[in-house]
């Protein structure tokens, strides 16, 4: 198994959610799930997106697949601050190209979102939906299994569209992310 967790760094994730803010949950999650993955044995790379329009959408590297997981990947996830928006059609694209270069049989490409796919020019609404949809069914032709884990409590409204109904899961208290990360690695393995 080669997992990509690919963590959405928008402006959006400065927001609070319960008794903290969300860039902080996916921090905690981050370090957290690197740790269980890199006791697993597994394959597997952090990024971090955000995006300026269509010209820059920023892949942010925490820990590569060809990195160990160590201080200075550490460091990266401590590092990760909101930045822009959420070009996530895009942002699952380049994930796409870097996880099939991985030699697996099962690739995962694990999105963390907090809400709808958006951008600066007309990138919101349907068409930052349909762009997010078509790279999502872009990487199940090729082989990849994409998985959104989101603690935007109104995901089930678009969310069934973008990953079908098994594709995702909605997150009802933040601080339980971590735990939602593990437990959904370990139901993909089996």
């Amino acid at each position: 198994m080669a997992c990509l967790t690919l963590a959405d760094l928008s402006l959006s994730t400065e927001s609070w959610v319960g008794e903290g803010r969300v860039i902080d949950v996916i921090r905690d999650s981050l370090l957290l799930f690197a740790e269980a993955l890199s006791a697993s044995g597994d394959g597997f790379g952090l990024y971090g997106f955000s995006s300026i329009r269509r010209q820059e959408v920023r892949l942010q590297v925490l820990k590569d697949f060809a990195d160990r997981y160590d201080d200075n990947a550490r460091g990266r996830i401590m590092a990760i601050r909101p930045g822009y928006y959420t070009r996530m059609g895009a942002a699952i694209r380049q994930s796409s190209r870097i996880l099939l270069q991985q030699a697996a049989q099962r690739r995962l490409l694990l999105i963390i979102s907090d809400g709808k796919p958006n951008d600066l020019d007309h990138y919101e609404g349907r068409y930052g939906i349909e762009d997010t949809r078509q790279a999502i069914l872009e990487a199940r032709r090729d082989g990849l299994v994409p998985f959104c884990v989101t603690v935007d409590r109104e995901g089930s409204d678009y969310l069934p569209h973008l990953f079908g109904h098994r594709g995702y899961v909605v997150v009802q208290q933040a601080q339980t992310l971590p735990q939602v990360l593990t437990r959904l690695y370990a139901s993909f393995t089996r």
